[in-house]
């Protein structure tokens, strides 16, 4: 009964990571432009202070994956209240949004009601702006980050109110432990990697006959950071970040991955320019 039980652990572990089947759903991944974020203080993204006296205008990314007949949602962006709000360029850290994502999926015409999924990274506010928008979508969202939204918010900078159509009740929510292949044949998948947050996620993804594509999250904010495994202040816990990125990395190597930077906007050019979509 114990090896059978082995068996099974093994099996299932191996197949969040098992090339995606023949019959893999037809999919279109779109990136989509959740608002920009002027870092006018970088040091706030280095715990040994690597950046002092530099700033750098960040981007802020979300991105729609359609698979056969279900859309996924990664990540929410900034609040829509931001939208046409002019810069501080004396903050150490400032925002503004130009569309919002409701106002894209229009664009391709995607309702809201569409979305079956709506996955976040981790609770920062510029991952989840746009969360309540979505209530009719299932929540994806890394088991220990749930459990600081809903138990302790206010101690790691978490804000329960656009989780608030899931903390309520009235909304479906999978509070994810582990890797979680999404739909089922390898094609997306959810990855742990702790650290920025208790309970932040990655995302793998593998469109049909291309290269898999990695999406960070947060776990690096730019590519001088991601390079030298930088370490942000604010980050939840330093060991799991650096233990994550190495983990992030050695995917990336053994998949031969192309990896999205996120806040990054030379990486985001990576995908085609929205309304265009990866397919």
């Amino acid at each position: 009964m114990r090896k059978s039980m082995f068996c099974l652990a093994i099996a299932a572990s191996l197949s969040v990571f098992t090339p995606a089947a023949a019959q893999q759903a037809d999919m279109q991944l779109w990136r989509l432009d959740c608002g920009s974020v002027a870092a006018n203080d970088l040091n706030a993204f280095s715990d040994t202070q690597a950046y002092t006296g530099q700033s750098k205008r960040l981007a802020s990314s979300c991105y729609l994956i359609r698979h056969g007949t279900d859309y996924l949602l990664w990540d929410t962006g900034l609040p829509a209240a931001m939208k046409g709000k002019p810069l501080d360029p004396k903050a150490a850290m400032d925002a503004t949004v130009t569309a919002t994502i409701k106002e894209q999926l229009a664009q391709i015409n995607v309702d809201p009601a569409q979305i079956k999924y709506v996955g976040v990274s981790h609770y920062h506010f510029d991952h989840i702006g746009q969360l309540a928008d979505f209530p009719g979508a299932t929540l994806l969202v890394g088991k220990q980050d749930w459990q600081v939204v809903t138990t302790d918010p206010a101690s790691y900078g978490a804000d329960p109110k656009p989780f608030e159509p899931w903390i309520k009740g009235g909304s479906k929510v999978e509070a994810v432990a582990n890797d979680k292949d999404i739909f089922g044949d390898g094609s997306v998948t959810m990855l742990r990697l702790p650290g920025h947050t208790p309970g932040h996620n990655g995302l793998l993804v593998r469109l049909k006959g291309k290269k898999a594509m990695l999406l960070t999250g947060d776990l690096a904010h730019f590519k001088e950071n991601y390079s030298s495994n930088g370490v942000p202040t604010f980050n939840f816990d330093r060991a799991q970040t650096l233990a994550s990125l190495d983990r992030f990395k050695k995917l990336a190597d053994n998949l031969n991955a192309t990896v999205i930077i996120q806040h990054e906007p030379a990486d985001i050019k990576k995908l085609p320019a929205f309304p265009q979509a990866a397919e």
